[in-house]
Formats: C-alpha cells, sequence, structure tokens
C-alpha cells in the first residue's frame, strides 16, 4: 500500500501512531539482499505487544542476521480494521508496510489466551486462510511461540508449527532450515515440516491427532513415524545469550513505557499456581558484569528515564544489593530512575529501597496471593505475615505513597475464613501507614485463580463463574474503606481463560464461531463480550464446565501431555499432593535439589551469581542527590512533517526528551518526587498537523556550540523530524506567538466551493458554539478570527487564521463551518502550518 492511501487511513482513526513503524532503533534492510522475511506478528494492539520484552530479542536476534529481515505487525484497532475492510486494504508490517501475505514465515507470540480472536482477525485481514490443512504452496509458513504454547492444542490447527519454550536459538535453527528447503527449491510443504519438527522444542500439530475416549477425554497422539514428546528448548547461560541492547523506543503510551533489563530467567520458589514458575525452570541469571555493560549500551541507544529489571521474582537475584548500586551510579546522575516490578516482601532491604528513592519512588507492589498463612503454606508462597507487614511499614516510612497489593481467590483448599483473613491483612495493612509522616493508600486487586498446564494445580477444578462472582462482590463491600482501593478481574473474563488454557482441539470452532460473531480484543473490557462468547457456545455445543470447574483425576490423559517442559509428571502430582497436606517445598536455588526433572547438571543447571561483595551500607543509603547544576536554556527551532504529524503533544515532548539524552546532552530536571526534564513548548499542534517550523526551550547543562546539538538532535529523531537551529537564551525567556497563523490546506477526493467564501465575506457574522474538553459552551465569531483564504487551485486553499491566547482558531473548524464538510473529509485533509512568506 502506498505511503499516501495509508496515511489517508491514519489521518481518520485513534491513534495513528501506532501504525507508524518509523520509531527510534527500528531497522530496515534492503529486500534485495535478504533471503528471508520473517513477520514478528503480535495479536494485540500496539501499546501491549511493543512492550513485550520477547518479541524485541526475536526482533533482534534474527535483524543480526545480514541474510533475514524481521519486520513487526500488530493487531489494528478495531476502528483501523473497519477502514482496512472498507478500502480492501491488507494487513502490512510496520517497517515496509509490506502486506503479511508476502512474508515467508509469520510468527506469532501466544502470550494470553484472550488473544486468540486477535490471531484470526490478523490472517483474515492478511488474506492467510485461517487452518494450516488449508493454506497453499504460496502461503506463508504461519508458527507461534509464548507461553500459551506450553498448551497448544485449543489452535493448533491454526499454525504449521509451535516453538515451545526459550526461542533464541530454535527460531535461528527453524529460519536455517527453511533456507536450505528454499535453496533447494521450495517446494512440498510437508517434508520441511518434518525437518522443523526435529529440531528441540518444535511441535507440528499436523504430525500429530487428537483422540478423545468414550469419557471425553483426550489425548494428543503422534501419527505413525513422528516422535513424541517434544522437550522444551532451553537456553542454559543467559550471559551468552543475544540480548536487544539497542531496543525500538515505542511511539504513545505503551504498557511499559520503559527500558527493561532482564537480570534472570526463570524462579525456583516453587509456588504451586505459578505456570510461569515451572515453564521457565532453571533459575538463570546474568552476571554483574554483563548487567553492567547491557545497561550502559541501553541507555545510550534509547534515552529512556527509567530502568526496570525484569524477572519473575527480582527480588531474589543473588546480587541484588550490588547491583542497585551499579545501577545508581550510572542512572542517578542522569535522573533515570530504578524500578522492581516484581519482588517477594522480605526480599528489599531498607538500605535497598533507600537506592531506588534516589531519583524517583517508583511503583511498589507486593502479591500475597492468598489472605491466610494456611492457604500461603498449601500454594507455597513462602511469604510470613509479619514480612508483608515490615515491607509494607519501610514503603510508608521511605515516602512511598501507594502499595499494591495482589491476591487470588479460588484457590484449591480455600474457605470462608481465607477470604475473612484476606481483609483482615488489608486492614491491619492499611494501618501501618499512619506510621508514616503522609498518608498512604493501599491498592488491592484481585483476580480468579485459573489452574494452567504444566502445574501442580493442573488437575484441580476452577470455581464457577457464580462462586467467583460472590466472592468478588463480598470482599469489595469488606474493603469499601478510606485509604484502600479495590479492583479485580472480570471473572467472565477468568472464565474464558481458564477455558482455553485447559482446552484441547474441540475448542477451535467456538473460536472463530466467537470471531464471526464480533468477538474482538477480548482482553480489553471495553471491547469484551461475554454474550457474544456465550452465543457461540450454545452454537457449537461445548460443555464450558467440563473443561473448566470440572476437577481432574491424577490418572486422567491430559491434551497436553506430549508437549515435555522437562518439570516432570511424577513432581507435579507430588507437589499436588503435598498442597492438600500444606506441605512446603523449599527454594532449590542454594539447597538441594528439589527433583522436579529440569535440571541434567551438565547443560542445564541453575545459574546464579554465588560470590557477590556486598556494598557499604551506609554508600547504598546515601542522601538524595542535590540540585541539578545550573543549566543554559536553548531555544530549538524544528519541522514536523510527513507522518510525524500523526505524534501527539505528549509523544513529542517524550520524543524529544529521550533523543536529547541519546544524543548525549545532560538536561536539568524539575525538583520534586517525580522529576523531569525541563521543556516548554509553545502551543501544541493537532494531531495530524505538519508545520513548517516550531519551537520548544529546553534547559541543558552541557556547554555545547548551539549546531553540534543541532546535528546530534537530528541524527536522534524519528523521521519527519528535523531540528532547523538551536541557540542559546539569555535566561527563561517566554516564547514568543505570533498573532496570526499561516496555513495550506490540501483536501483528499474533494473541492473547495468558491461560493462559500463568497457567503462568508456578505456574512456579518458567523457564530458558532465550541467546548474545549469540560469547559463552559463559549461563542466565537468566525469572520472576526478568519483574516484571508485565498484557494489556490480546485482541492488547495491558503489560510491565515487569528491565534491569540485563549482565541485560536484551526483550519478543520474552518473546512466545517465555512465549507460545511463533514468529519471524514475534515480528517482527511493535509494541513500544514506555514511559515510567513
Amino acid at each position: 500500500m502506498s505511503k499516501t492511501r495509508y496515511g489517508d487511513l491514519l489521518g481518520r482513526v485513534e491513534k495513528p501512531s501506532r501504525y507508524l513503524g518509523t520509531e527510534v532503533n527500528s531497522i530496515k534492510k534492503d529486500p534485495k539482499r535478504v533471503k528471508l522475511r520473517f513477520a514478528l506478528a503480535f495479536p494485540d494492539l500496539y501499546e501491549i505487544g511493543t512492550s513485550h520484552f520477547g518479541m524485541q530479542i526475536l526482533y533482534t536476534v534474527l535483524n543480526r542476521r545480514p541474510e533475514i529481515f524481521a519486520e513487526r505487525v500488530f493487531c489494528p484497532g478495531v476502528d483501523m480494521e473497519r477502514l482496512m475492510k472498507r478500502a480492501a486494504a491488507p494487513l502490512t508490517s510496520l517497517e515496509t508496510r509490506r502486506p503479511l501475505a508476502e512474508f515467508d514465515i509469520v510468527g506469532f507470540s501466544l502470550l494470553y489466551e484472550l488473544n486468540y480472536t486477535n490471531v484470526l482477525t490478523m490472517l483474515d485481514l492478511a488474506g492467510i486462510p485461517f487452518l494450516s490443512a488449508d493454506r497453499r504452496e504460496k502461503d506463508p509458513l504461519v508458527v507461534a511461540g509464548g507461553p500459551c504454547s506450553c498448551n497448544p492444542e485449543p489452535v493448533a490447527e491454526l499454525f504449521d508449527a509451535v516453538l515451545v519454550g526459550d526461542g533464541e536459538s530454535a527460531v535461528l535453527q527453524l529460519a536455517d532450515v527453511w533456507m536450505r528447503w528454499q535453496e533447494n527449491g521450495g517446494r512440498n510443504r510437508a517434508s520441511l515440516l518434518k525437518e522443523w519438527a526435529g529440531i528441540e522444542g518444535v511441535y507440528v500439530p499436523s504430525l500429530f491427532r487428537a483422540a478423545t475416549d468414550s469419557n471425553g477425554f483426550t489425548r494428543t497422539v503422534p501419527l505413525k513415524g513422528s516422535g513424541s514428546p517434544v522437550r522444551r528448548a532451553v537456553v542454559p547461560d543467559l550471559n551468552n545469550a543475544p540480548f536487544p541492547d539497542q531496543p525500538i523506543v515505542p511511539f504513545g503510551r505503551p504498557v511499559h513505557d520503559r527500558l527493561r533489563l532482564e537480570i534472570s530467567r526463570g524462579c525456583s520458589r516453587g509456588c504451586r499456581f505459578c505456570q510461569a514458575g515451572m515453564i521457565y525452570r532453571p533459575v538463570r541469571e546474568r552476571s554483574l558484569e554483563t548487567l553492567g555493560a547491557l545497561a550502559d549500551a541501553a541507555i545510550r541507544s534509547t534515552g529512556y528515564e527509567d530502568l526496570s529489571l525484569l524477572s519473575l521474582s527480582t527480588g531474589d537475584y543473588s546480587g541484588l544489593s550490588p547491583l542497585l548500586s551499579k545501577l545508581m551510579d550510572r542512572c542517578g546522575p542522569d535522573r533515570i530512575a530504578v524500578s522492581l516490578p516484581s519482588f517477594r516482601a522480605g526480599s528489599l532491604t531498607p538500605e535497598m529501597m533507600g537506592r531506588i528513592r534516589q531519583v524517583r519512588k517508583t511503583g511498589f507492589t507486593i502479591a500475597p496471593e492468598a489472605g491466610s498463612q494456611r492457604l500461603r503454606d498449601a500454594i507455597n508462597k513462602n511469604l510470613t505475615e509479619s514480612e508483608i507487614e515490615q515491607t509494607v511499614t519501610d514503603a510508608f516510612l521511605l515516602g512511598w505513597q501507594v502499595v499494591k497489593l495482589y491476591f487470588m481467590v479460588g484457590l484449591p483448599t480455600e474457605t470462608e475464613e481465607d477470604h475473612q483473613a484476606l481483609v483482615d491483612l488489608v486492614l491491619r495493612l492499611r494501618s501501618l501507614r499512619r506510621k508514616s509522616t503522609r498518608r498512604g493508600q493501599i491498592n488491592v486487586s484481585v483476580a480468579t485463580f485459573i489452574p494452567k498446564a504444566h502445574t501442580p494445580f493442573q488437575w484441580a477444578g476452577q470455581i464457577s463463574l457464580q462462586r467467583s462472582e460472590q466472592i468478588l462482590s463480598a470482599l469489595r463491600e469488606q474493603l469499601s474503606v478510606p485509604g484502600v482501593q479495590f479492583k479485580w478481574q472480570n471473572p467472565q473474563v477468568s472464565l474464558l481463560e481458564g477455558l482455553w488454557a485447559r482446552g484441547d482441539r474441540r475448542l477451535l470452532p467456538l473460536l472463530i464461531r466467537a470471531w464471526q460473531n464480533g468477538c474482538r480484543l477480548d482482553g480489553w473490557s471495553d471491547h469484551f463480550r461475554f454474550d457474544l462468547w456465550q452465543q457461540a457456545l450454545e452454537k457449537t455445543g461445548i460443555d464450558i464446565d467440563f473443561f473448566t470447574t470440572r476437577p481432574r483425576s491424577l490418572t486422567e490423559p491430559l491434551p497436553w501431555d506430549h508437549i515435555d517442559m522437562r518439570v516432570s509428571r511424577p513432581y507435579l502430582e507430588a507437589e499436588y499432593n503435598r498442597a492438600l497436606s500444606r506441605e512446603p517445598t523449599p527454594d532449590c536455588r542454594w539447597g538441594d535439589c528439589s527433583g522436579c526433572g529440569v535440571c541434567d547438571f551438565e547443560r542445564i543447571q541453575p545459574v546464579v551469581n554465588r560470590a557477590v561483595a556486598e556494598p557499604d551500607k551506609d554508600a547504598a543509603m546515601c542522601a538524595e542527590r542535590g540540585d541539578d547544576a545550573d543549566g543554559a536554556w536553548v531555544r530549538v527551532a524544528y519541522e514536523k512533517t510527513g507522518e510525524a504529524r500523526f505524534f501527539g503533544h505528549l509523544e513529542m515532548v517524550a520524543i524529544f526528551a529521550r533523543a536529547a539524552r541519546r544524543a548525549g546532552l545532560s538536561l536539568v530536571h524539575t525538583k520534586g518526587h517525580h522529576p523531569k526534564p525541563r521543556q516548554i513548548f509553545s502551543e501544541p499542534l493537532p494531531v495530524g498537523m505538519e508545520s513548517e517550523r516550531e519551537l520548544f526551550d529546553m534547559q541543558i547543562v552541557n556547554r555545547i556550540d548551539p549546531d553540534r546539538i543541532r546535528r546530534r538532535f537530528n541524527d536522534s529523531l524519528p523521521e519527519g523530524l528535523r531540528v532547523l537551529s538551536v541557540h542559546k537564551l539569555a535566561g527563561k525567556t517566554p516564547l514568543d506567538r505570533a498573532n496570526r497563523a499561516h496555513y495550506r490546506v490540501v483536501l483528499s477526493g474533494a473541492r473547495f466551493d468558491p461560493d462559500k467564501l463568497d457567503a462568508l465575506a456578505a456574512a456579518e457574522a458567523l457564530v458558532v458554539s465550541r467546548r474545549r474538553g469540560k469547559g463552559a459552551l463559549k461563542k466565537i465569531d468566525l469572520t472576526d478570527m478568519i483574516i484571508d483564504i485565498k484557494i489556490t487551485a480546485p482541492a488547495v486553499a491558503q489560510m491565515v487564521l487569528r491565534s491569540e491566547p485563549g482565541r485560536t482558531l484551526r483550519p478543520p473548524e474552518v473546512l466545517e463551518h465555512v465549507f460545511g464538510m463533514g468529519p471524514e473529509m475534515i480528517r482527511s485533509a493535509r494541513i500544514l502550518k506555514r511559515e510567513p512568506r
């Protein structure tokens, strides 16, 4: 699709920057010089998918090979899907806008079961048949990976192959086999799939069949001559694994708008409800030296103001204290905050917390999971109430305003007493805020427990929808007190997630029917339609209780038994029985092996930093950084053209701040709990408007020649933004604002009516009503605001409009009220704010 045609669509959708593909660190290659074009497809919106660390890893791994070009594609929003259907426009990649159907391999990341309908949306928009069996030789090979691959059966027939486990090396093996196959003629896809099936961690669904017995139990068995089981691929040492040290810096407001540093993979705590804690074993830590080098490179290449330490349980990293010291020494002077999104209560000392708060107090989250000690013991949480209370006390005393708590309901062996214990625990923690010098808030989030494949609780039943609603309603009522905010996951969503988590191949017709009914973006509350799912369940005759609320016996065959996640079935059975007797299983990170079956102690075994020096505690509790050095104010003039017109104002603020950091500029920051760079922009441009010249001021520490600052900026900005000039100011000087603005407006598929201008000239007044946001309704006279309009071509007009504080007129209002144009025509117009000639 041409850029012009695509741009017409972008002007009519919500958040158009989702679809640009011009982000810093995105990669574009000459298509004539590559052998394999690999589409990395994420079945959710850009804001979610661009935050996925696994996708960033694969993007880096594949693109480091000169003969491979990996491009990204995300599920479009509902509005964009509608426009694409109307325009018969195919789904394309971000980098080159190549139609998805023209790629050699399309790889989907399956992170969440409620994304499955989005896979169908993307295949449909691409014109790729849903079922692997229906695809032709010219169609792309469609593969999948991610945590949902540990039970791929409900959607297995959508894919030619499924990658189980760590993807770094396995995805390159897939690519190498494909390129050899292509060099030999690229015929007979079945032969390629059989060779793929020989790669560790690769499951080819067409080489297996689902066998259902008289009880309705399904076993997935290999066809004659096929191997079984499929064993998870494991990267044994992260220090030698590729890392995205130049990650793409997304536009807009992604879910995780920060730099992420994966410090370890896997968890050895052994929580019996946690699928990630089982399927990512063993623990593999990166060394302090490796992490320091990676953090430094990634900070330089992105300009992020936040660094998040990524791990299933960050607080368990054996060298956390010296790592924090190292990172804060690097990040503190540049006002880069360091956060730990996941840690256990009791794993952070006040000294560590003091280091984190040096720049700003980032989020503070604890997951007790259950309210009573009895239930925490049953699920092997190994967390005491005193540890929880001490951590919350320390957080409030050190100045955190909000502490988030995560709980689950419906856990095996749970009773009414456990629900009351949850309420009592929250209220006790709420009382701790009185010990601090400031008021505090407890945010409680509760979800319904979902039994997942390859966990000790995979045989447990999920509580019914009615029971889940009763429990959540009672908790909400009891915790409706000042200082506590209660949130819960929709139990209807949890029920469907449980269905897909433990289902088999009989569910695929349900998925297709729900999608045909209109189910889209089911993971988003504003799009989720349980009524449409109920209609699909009734039409397909699926008994949802058979897959969700029904407990399963330990002797029952499971649809995912052919997927070997390396954790043995006897171990999972033993852990299930230990849960019923509340018998703990110790953490094997430092102690004896728990016998889960993952490690062979030759190639695969725990990798832990066993000897790390403790930092000086006085240094760790160093005082807050002092005020920034006095810096010089500079005024930056820049142009915003092409598809950069789709950036909103807040995006522009972030883009320039991060570009400044990548350019090596030290920015002066505001004071307070959340320091931000000192930047002052002229009046924001509306989304979709271009400009030949805009201004902003920023305060920098560096004593650098202004023209050198300009060159550095232009080396760091995305396509469509260009700095025209930089000059120093004598102090903080207000931005001048002209009282008139010049515009050039070009219509798409329409003409200006000269008679409308004649009517305007003859009118004594043209009064219209305007309301900005939630403000009061105002009336303005357009004849007073329009200085001049000239039609210079049938579809082109030049406008000069008044622009004063509190009285500004924009071209879209002129198009609407003077020329009588509708919203569609206005959104498709190209508007350029010009320098006065």
